[in-house]
């Protein structure tokens, strides 16, 4: 170990006020605070936290490329990877924001992965989109015994179907340009009209909408549909 300490910080689904008094300190006290952008140029978990980070604080800003193939995601968090060991074995106290949580399909796991080894390192978790989604729609994400499943939207439609299946609720996350496959295969299973689409859950520009009145052809991005097939009573 050498002396630098990340910090690998969750920052909440988006609205600030949601960051935990935890991630708060240790965003304001870090020497480096480090955070993915898009090829846009936007940093989102940086505008969360923003707030936080004090005015002489070094800023590491590491582009993430959207794009399916694994080559050129590895090759961004490697070199992201380079330039936060750099600051670490200086012996800076570093901040790597994550949307969310960062161990729930968080980018910071891979950054996590081939930093913790070589540096001391604490995990800090923050509020889920899932927890955040099913607070703005007003329902639980399940109850009693129920089973919840969190499913990727990506997955191939016939292993969607047989995961929705066999559980009583679920969370379908990553759904962007997977809507119309996602929701063939709700419609099929007659759950179209049991499930909510919540987009960019907590943002002032958030959307909650039932999923059979959702326009066809709309490409909402930044959701997460929430699943209920089951007949717990919630009351």
């Amino acid at each position: 170990m050498t002396s630098g300490r990340l910090h690998v910080v969750g920052v909440g689904p988006g609205d600030p006020e949601l960051i935990t008094f935890k991630v708060a300190r240790i965003i304001a006290e870090a020497d480096v605070v480090a955070y993915p952008t898009t090829e846009s140029g936007g940093a989102k978990a940086r505008e969360i936290a923003a707030a936080h980070i004090a005015p002489d604080a070094r800023e590491i800003g590491f582009l993430m490329p959207m794009k399916v193939e694994r080559g050129p995601g590895r090759a961004a968090y490697d070199e992201a990877a380079e330039r936060i060991s750099a600051e670490l074995s200086r012996g800076s106290s570093l901040a790597l924001l994550c949307e969310g949580d960062p161990m729930v399909y968080g980018s910071a796991m891979y950054l996590f992965a081939r930093l913790s080894e070589r540096f001391e390192t604490v995990v800090v978790p923050g509020i889920t989109s899932l927890t955040a989604c099913a607070a703005e729609a007003g329902r639980p994400l399940a109850a009693r015994n129920e089973v919840l499943k969190v499913l990727p939207a990506p997955l191939d439609p016939e292993r969607l179907a047989a995961e929705l299946a066999t559980c009583d609720a679920a969370a379908i996350v990553k759904v962007g340009r997977h809507i119309d496959a996602v929701r063939g295969v709700l419609r099929a299973q007659g759950l179209e009209a049991s499930s909510v689409l919540v987009e960019r859950a907590t943002a002032p520009d958030q959307a909650v909408t039932r999923l059979d009145a959702l326009p066809e052809g709309a490409r909402p991005y930044f959701s997460t549909i929430l699943v209920y097939r089951g007949d717990e009573e919630w009351r």
